[in-house]
């Protein structure tokens, strides 16, 4: 089944920028929402921003509206996550995830990624 690995994580400062990529192996995102999800220690996972499957709807958390940005590029199996204007609180571990349905609740996603940090330092 489909297997997908994140990317592009690191560490920025206050007001910098950061791309996440999340590609996909044995498999196609085609026909599948997307979503990123992120998770600070102690916390629970919580959905960032999804994207149906064919790119024309888009979901965002009120706490990265306007900074952040859901793609996808299904010919290359890849989609992405454009944040600018990072913010100490956006620290967290940031996870893909595909799903047959439009929705924020990670238990509906069926295949993840295994994360990557983002540590956003003043």
């Amino acid at each position: 089944q489909v297997q997908l690995v994140e990317s592009g994580g690191g560490l920025v400062q206050v007001g910098g920028s950061l791309r996440l990529s999340c590609s996909a192996s044995g498999g196609t995102f085609s026909s599948y929402a997307l979503g990123w999800f992120r998770q600070a220690p102690g916390a629970e996972r919580e959905c960032v921003a999804a994207i149906n499957w064919s790119g024309g709807s888009t979901f965002y958390a009120d706490s990265v509206r306007g900074r952040f940005t859901i793609s996808r590029d299904d010919a290359n199996n890849t989609m992405y996550l454009q944040m600018n204007s990072l913010k100490p609180g956006d620290t967290a571990v940031y996870y893909c995830a595909q799903g047959r349905y439009f929705v924020v609740a990670a238990s509906l996603y069926d295949a993840w990624g295994q994360g990557t940090q983002v540590t956003v330092s003043s």
